[in-house]
C-alpha cells in the first residue's frame, strides 16, 4: 500500500475534532518483512539528505512528538534515529521545568536546545506542554508566578498560541525547518499497551501511577490538543495527526514526512569556488606525489 503522509496533516486554520480522526489505518504492509524492508528504504533515502544538510550548513530540522502515554513516541524516535547519523541529530526530553527554567519564560529552555544548522533536532515533548498539560492540570500554573495572571482562561492560551507561532515563523526565517507529531492513540490502545506494561516484568520499569492520573483526565487532554493542533498548524510549522494504534504504520508515515521535509530543501552539494577548487588540485598533486 502506497504511503500517503499528507492526509494526516493539519490544515492550517481548519478546527480539529480527533474524535473524527483515526488512530488507526488499513495496513500499510502485509507482512512483517515487507515493514522491515520499507522502513530500510526510508531510513536509507534519509542518510544523504542528513549529510546534504551538514554540508551545505544553511538549514537545520526540529521535529517534535507530543502525545498521550504510551502511544509510541520512543519508539518512533529510535527507529527514526536509526536512519540518521548520530553525530548529526540530537534528542532532548522534557520533563517537568527546574527551579532556574520556571525563572525564565516558557520558551526559554526549549530554546537552549534548538539544532544547530546543518543538525537534526529531535523534541521528545516540548514547549507545547505549556499549553497540553498545564492546561489540564493548572496547579502547574502557581509555580510559574506570572504576573497578572491568577488562573488559566483563554487570554492566556491564546497568548501562549501567538507567542509559539511567532516563535516558530522567526525560527522558519533563520533556516530551521519544524514538523510537528501527534501520535494519535485510542484509549482502548492505550489500556491495552499500559497492562503490558504491569503483566511483563521487562516493562515494568515504564509504568508510572501517572500514566493513570493522566488517563483519567482523557477527555481533558483530547480537547486540549484538539485545539492546540488547530491553533498551531501553518504552512511552515505543520502538525501531522499519525494514527498510532499500529506502531509499524506510525513509524512508516512519520519517517515518510521527515523524508519529504529533507527533499523540500532541495538541497545540493556545495558549490566549490574558485579558490577551493585550486586548493583541491594543490593538495591533490601533492597526495599523488606522496609528499
Amino acid at each position: 500500500m502506497a504511503i500517503n503522509p499528507e492526509k494526516f496533516r493539519i490544515v492550517p486554520g481548519k478546527k480539529v475534532h480527533l474524535s473524527k480522526r483515526p488512530t488507526a489505518i488499513k495496513p500499510l504492509c502485509a507482512s512483517r518483512e515487507e515493514y522491515r524492508d520499507r522502513m530500510e528504504a526510508q531510513l536509507q533515502a534519509m542518510r544523504p539528505q542528513q549529510e546534504l544538510l551538514y554540508a551545505n550548513d544553511s538549514h537545520a530540522l526540529l521535529v517534535i512528538f507530543q502525545a498521550m502515554d504510551a502511544a509510541g513516541k520512543d519508539g518512533a524516535i529510535k527507529h527514526v534515529l536509526s536512519g540518521l547519523n548520530p553525530q548529526g541529530c540530537e534528542v532532548h526530553s522534557f520533563e517537568h521545568p527546574s527551579n532556574l527554567e520556571l525563572d525564565h519564560d516558557f520558551l526559554w529552555r526549549s530554546v537552549q536546545l534548538l539544532p544547530e544548522r546543518g543538525r537534526v533536532g529531535i523534541f521528545n515533548r516540548s514547549y507545547y506542554e505549556e499549553v497540553l498539560i498545564v492546561r489540564v492540570e493548572p496547579e502547574i500554573l502557581q509555580s510559574q508566578r506570572l504576573p497578572g495572571v491568577t488562573g488559566p482562561s483563554k487570554k492566556l492560551w491564546q497568548g501562549r498560541y501567538r507567542s509559539i507561532l511567532d516563535h516558530e515563523a522567526h525560527l522558519h526565517r533563520n533556516g530551521t525547518r519544524i514538523v510537528k507529531f501527534f501520535l494519535h492513540l485510542s484509549r482502548e490502545e492505550q489500556r491495552k499497551r499500559l497492562l503490558r506494561r504491569i503483566d511483563d516484568p521487562a516493562k515494568n520499569w515504564k509504568f508510572k501511577s501517572a500514566d493513570l492520573e493522566a488517563r483519567a483526565q482523557w477527555d481533558a487532554y483530547e480537547k486540549a490538543y484538539a485545539e492546540c493542533l488547530s491553533a498551531t498548524s501553518t504552512g511552515h510549522a505543520p502538525w501531522y495527526a499519525i494514527p498510532a494504534d499500529r506502531k509499524e504504520d506510525a513509524r512508516l508515515l512519520i519517517s515518510q514526512v521527515i523524508l519529504n521535509a529533507f527533499h523540500e530543501l532541495k538541497l545540493k552539494p556545495p558549490v566549490i569556488d574558485s579558490t577551493q577548487l585550486k586548493a583541491l588540485r594543490t593538495a591533490r598533486r601533492k597526495l599523488v606525489a606522496k609528499d
